[in-house]
């Protein structure tokens, strides 16, 4: 079972750093960890459409509306970082939609939304996701830990690697619709 510490524990031990028992202990590890593991998190969540945090909903209609150009708006959900598409959106002629702050503004009178959620448990994230969030910290807190400015860069690059194979990995995990595909037969017919 991975926790919040266990990922902390990896990116310093990356930095040849000591350990933590916990992000409120007294110590200078703890407290960096403490203050730079949410925002390294959540950046790293909206960097790409993670599988394992997509959440669906169908969301309940604001009482008030915007004051021009759109019918409705509704509030997103709470742990929503990131804003996917709608049920009709990728349809030709779709739904339209704007967000401005906490809300999407629509002319649709019912919205149902794919969205990528703020998970905070560790369990429910992918392998190579938490992979990713340790290289990522350890990115991030390398000169504050060692200061050694080429240990940041080849953490920074390191970070870079686990996230191309981490977004890899996820991405080829979906279905691919080979409906618009160039078949084969298709190839070989045009050149008669």
């Amino acid at each position: 079972m991975a926790s919040v510490v266990d990922i902390c524990n990896s990116a310093l031990n990356q930095l040849g750093a000591s350990v933590i028992l916990s992000l409120t202990e007294n110590s200078k590890n703890a407290r960096l960890c403490n203050q730079r593991y949410e925002p390294i998190r959540d950046g790293v969540f909206r960097s790409h459409p993670w599988n394992c945090l997509m959440k669906r909903v169908e969301l309940a209609q604001d009482s008030t509306t915007p004051a021009f150009e759109y019918s409705y708006q509704y509030t997103l959900p709470t742990d929503c970082l990131r804003v996917m598409r709608t049920e009709k959106s990728n349809i030709s002629n779709g739904e339209e939609y704007r967000i401005e702050g906490r809300k999407l503004l629509t002319n649709e009178s019912a919205i149902k939304l794919l969205y990528l959620a703020k998970i905070t448990d560790p369990n429910e994230y992918d392998t190579l996701l938490i992979e990713t969030l340790s290289a990522a910290l350890a990115s991030d807190l390398a000169y504050a830990v060692t200061a050694s400015t080429s240990l940041a860069a080849n953490m920074y690059q390191l970070y870079q690697n686990k996230l191309r194979e981490a977004r890899f990995a996820d991405a080829t995990e979906n279905s691919v619709d080979f409906t618009d595909a160039i078949q084969a037969d298709d190839f070989l017919n045009s050149r008669l």
